[in-house]
């Protein structure tokens, strides 16, 4: 198990690199996301350990998974079998910025309209898509 001053520079250099492939400065993440840039900063640098709230405005700043800066920072543990489509979409060199943007929000348009709604199939019976 990582410690807390791993897990935190791990955490900066995750949102240090989300940062960069959506082409934002420091200054400007930190004004979409609503905290100061010096204590971004000493996030992405790994000094600091920010709360749930503010790991989820930088997400929201990033267009990437809350839950997925929760993971990283320790704060909730990756669910077994869990992929990280997000992650694997901004990591993904043959699509452009904009391209990976509107996967994204696609993807997370059918997350919402699906919370809820979906259930594991009973056994025997027939997938509704199926028919």
């Amino acid at each position: 198990m990582q410690g807390l001053e791993e897990r935190m520079r791990d955490l900066g250099e995750f949102i240090r690199e989300q940062r960069r492939v959506a082409r934002l400065s420091l200054r400007k993440l930190s004004e979409q996301a609503g905290i100061s840039n010096p204590y971004l900063s000493q996030i992405e640098r790994g000094l600091r350990k920010p709360s749930a709230e503010i790991l989820q405005q930088i997400a929201k700043a990033l267009r990437i998974s809350a839950e997925t800066l929760y993971v990283r920072a320790g704060i909730l543990e990756q669910r077994e079998g869990e992929q990280d489509l997000i992650g694997e979409i901004l990591r993904d060199t043959k699509v452009t910025e904009a391209q990976k943007q509107t996967l994204i929000s696609i993807y997370e348009a059918f997350c919402h309209e699906n919370e809820g709604t979906l259930a594991p199939p009973v056994a025997g019976e027939p997938h509704p898509v199926d028919g």
